[in-house]
């Protein structure tokens, strides 16, 4: 199965604040926000929406293409990224500006607050799939993830156009499009990804109700932090999947990134929408325990070894096929 994920590739600058942003904020005082926190770390990390999908699925023994915009630096992150099994053939360079950076700050509850500074990211809108698609050999399923607003409608169109199915998570960029943007983007995907507070959004500035969303899209799959992900299809009964227990929460940067590429992984590999989201959750928790969305290492039989303690062995042995780690 070809999968092209295209999306935001940038470098992220990650730093810790001790306290709590809310009891930072004066209520009566909202609308006069003046703040600075000081901050106990910082750890400079390869990311990007696009970027993190890819590097999971590679993980996964996946060779995934990676379409998107960058800078003039992005060599070693090049280097990096085929190093771990993911195609950069088709990503653009910018002869302008450097590769998008994305800076967060996380607090004692794993509550954020972030920027993005775009970049070379404004020219991925510059990008056609048909020449990807050509290359590879045709396209099974595009990921329309957060990248230039622009960018992300015209390969939403394409798709379309081309007869290229596609899967929408439109996460940061909701903030920036209206409801006829959404509905552009969302309208005949056949799969919407959103967190729980994105789903509401979907739904608020789209003017659909879930119903109507359902009818627009083939699956929706809601991720839902700590409880684990939500399924729905229209017609069908919901299908809930939990999360794989851990104790070590030290950065939730890139987990929702983390569980797409695995979900991603078990539908290239033929595995039902359950079996699917069992093993995003399982690549999810390795991303939650480090420090980075792409400073972890899936282990074959580890992996596998933590799965069947979560899921099951019957579970284990479906998904067992979708184990391709290159580590053993």
């Amino acid at each position: 199965m070809r999968i092209a994920v295209t999306g935001s590739i940038a470098t992220d600058h990650l730093m810790t604040f001790p306290g709590r942003f809310a009891e930072q904020f004066v209520a009566d005082r909202l609308d006069r926000v003046s703040l600075s926190f000081l901050v106990d770390a910082l750890e400079i990390r390869r990311g990007g929406v696009a970027a993190n999908i890819c590097f999971g699925m590679g993980a996964l023994g996946l060779s995934p293409i990676l379409v998107g915009a960058v800078g003039p630096d992005f060599a070693d992150y090049r280097s990096w990224l085929e190093r771990h099994g993911v195609d950069t053939e088709s990503v653009h360079v910018s002869e302008l500006h450097h590769t998008a950076r994305f800076v967060c700050t996380t607090d004692a509850d794993h509550n954020q607050i972030a920027s993005f500074y775009a970049g070379a990211m404004a020219e991925a809108r510059n990008i056609e799939l048909r020449p990807v698609a050509e290359r590879v050999g045709g396209l099974d399923l595009v990921m329309i993830a957060a990248n230039d607003p622009e960018a992300m409608l015209r390969h939403t169109d394409e798709c379309r156009e081309r007869g290229y199915a596609f899967a929408a998570d439109p996460s940061q960029q909701l903030a920036r499009m209206e409801r006829a943007e959404i509905r552009r983007l969302v309208g005949g995907a056949e799969f919407l990804f959103s967190n729980e507070y994105e789903k509401a959004l979907i739904e608020q500035k789209s003017g659909w109700s879930d119903a109507e969303l359902l009818g627009m899209v083939g699956t929706r799959v809601t991720t839902l932090g700590s409880k684990g992900v939500r399924i729905d299809r229209a017609g069908e009964p919901a299908v809930q999947v939990a999360a794989l227990p851990t104790d070590r929460l030290v950065d939730p940067t890139g987990v929702g990134d983390a569980f797409r590429a695995g979900f991603l992984s078990g539908l290239a590999a033929g595995l039902g929408l359950e079996h699917s989201a069992q093993l995003g959750n399982l690549v999810a928790v390795h991303v939650l325990e480090a420090v980075g969305p792409q400073e972890y290492t899936l282990g074959r039989q580890a992996a596998l070894d933590r799965f069947a303690a979560a899921y099951g062995e019957n579970a284990a042995a479906a998904v067992e096929p979708a184990l391709r780690c290159p580590v053993p």
